[in-house]
């Protein structure tokens, strides 16, 4: 499998994905990460993955993303009790966690191969 890059994306994915990550360092997510799922049999073309220190961040960034990303508003899940909060674009899907929930599903782990490399992915987005 060939693993692309950031800059290999296409133009509507890439600025899609860029607005996302804003959105999220916005609210101080943390530790965010892209994943390429497009050649996977898989629901969403990509997976962005970060974290929050609360569930008040964890609903802030969520809500920061719902507020501010143009077009239709997202399927979202875990919104009552916001320790995994999944927000479902249909090309991609932003997945925020706590940080010991995110330890214990390890989605990034499951396809740490496909991780896209993005300016500011050194952990600090």
């Amino acid at each position: 499998m060939a693993h692309r890059q950031w800059q290999e994306l296409e133009e509507k994915d890439r600025r899609q994905l860029q607005l996302v990550l804003e959105l999220i360092a916005e609210k101080k997510g943390e530790r965010t990460v892209v994943l390429d799922l497009e050649e996977f049999a898989v629901a969403s073309s990509y997976f962005v993955i970060t974290e929050g220190d609360s569930e008040k961040q964890i609903e802030a960034i969520a809500e920061n993303i719902m507020e501010k990303f143009p077009g239709l508003a997202p399927l979202s899940e875990g919104l009552d009790s916001p320790r995994w909060v999944v927000l479902d674009y249909g090309n991609f899907m932003v997945h925020i966690f706590q940080s010991e929930v995110r330890r214990f599903y390890d989605l990034e782990g499951l396809w740490e191969e496909v991780a896209l490399e993005f300016a500011g992915s050194e952990g600090d987005t």
